[in-house]
């Protein structure tokens, strides 16, 4: 039974899903940071990129640079400001932001989404089975009301159901050579000392689907066994990294063993920690300045509008760099 788990999960691995997504932010006019930006992913790698001071689309990878015809476009300052009158807010830093986005299976299996958020918080949502909007609070209700009367969901899910497919696959087609390439990880264990959690990472694989495993004296391990987030190199490639706490007594009287599974590999890769009990500082490094990046990528507001409690703050000059979430740091 348990080969036979690892068996689905590694075709699973294998199978092609595809989606497109498009972040917007709309933020407010005179704070030295453009009014309006879009970033396009394609498979969760940027293809484009727009914002209202340069006025045209920067395409960010070379098979983009083919595509001679604008993305769609749903979003103005004249919705910002609206939202900034519903919330009775006439003055001070505001954000809006909008994400929508498709994903295509080879099954042909497909999912849908839209939402809305408004200075950090959920605000509003399309909810496509019953072709209405979702207000996240009171405040977001009068929106609700009008765009249910305009038959607004309707229109949404028109553009969700066809035309962002159909720009799904005709980019997919674009980019074929690169979205379809498979570029095994690299994995390493290291340990900081002897008493520390042993960290598996795995490094430079393409496409991003990747499991990661530990088996104690050859079972399935999960407990006391924490599975990072996937993060982006530079290269385009990903990384990840399963971090287990055991130990040295653990270590010395029974056999641990990571194993990561990737269509990029012809076969699972097995690595005993006994053998590999090694400190890589660059490695280290390295994941570290990419959840960095990460954390300021999102702070800028560009992927998301999810903040947890006490990580970030409001400020009135909205320094994106250095103010706003500097408690991440």
């Amino acid at each position: 039974m348990k080969n036979l788990i690892i068996l689905t999960v590694y075709i699973h691995l294998t199978s092609a899903s595809h989606s497109l997504q498009y972040f917007y932010t709309a933020v407010t006019p005179g704070i030295h940071f453009p009014e309006f930006t879009v970033v396009g992913l394609l498979d969760g790698e940027q293809f484009v990129y727009y914002d209202s001071d340069i006025r045209k689309k920067i395409p960010k990878t070379e098979w983009m640079k083919k595509v001679d015809a604008d993305d769609p476009d749903y979003w103005t300052r004249e919705t910002q400001r609206n939202t900034m009158k519903r919330f009775n807010q006439t003055y001070g830093v505001h954000i809006v932001q909008f994400i929508v986005g498709c994903e295509l299976d080879d099954d042909g299996t497909r999912r849908r989404y839209m939402q809305h958020g408004y200075d950090g918080e959920d605000y509003i949502s399309l909810d496509l089975k019953t072709l209405t909007w979702t207000a996240a609070n009171a405040k977001a209700v009068t929106t609700k009301q009008k765009w249910d009367g305009l038959g607004e969901a309707a229109r949404q899910r028109a553009y969700l159901e066809n035309e962002c497919i159909d720009w799904l696959q005709k980019y997919v087609e674009y980019g074929r050579s690169t979205l379809e390439r498979k570029v095994p990880p690299e994995v390493s264990l290291f340990q900081k000392d002897s008493s520390s959690p042993v960290v598996c990472h795995a490094t430079g694989f393409f496409p991003k689907a990747v499991m990661i495993a530990w088996q104690k004296n050859g079972e399935d391990l999960h407990e006391d066994v924490e599975l990072r987030e996937t993060l982006p190199n530079q290269d385009g490639t990903f990384q990840k990294r399963s971090v287990l706490a055991v130990s040295p007594e653990e270590l010395k009287k029974n056999k641990y063993t990571c194993v990561v599974q990737h269509s990029g590999l012809e076969r699972e890769m097995v690595l005993q920690v006994s053998d590999y009990r090694v400190l890589s500082v660059g490695l280290i490094g390295g994941a570290v300045f990419a959840g960095l990046l990460l954390v300021v990528i999102a702070c800028v507001g560009v992927l998301s509008w999810r903040r947890k409690s006490g990580e970030c703050r409001e400020t009135d000059t909205l320094n994106w760099m250095e103010s706003v979430c500097e408690q991440q740091f």
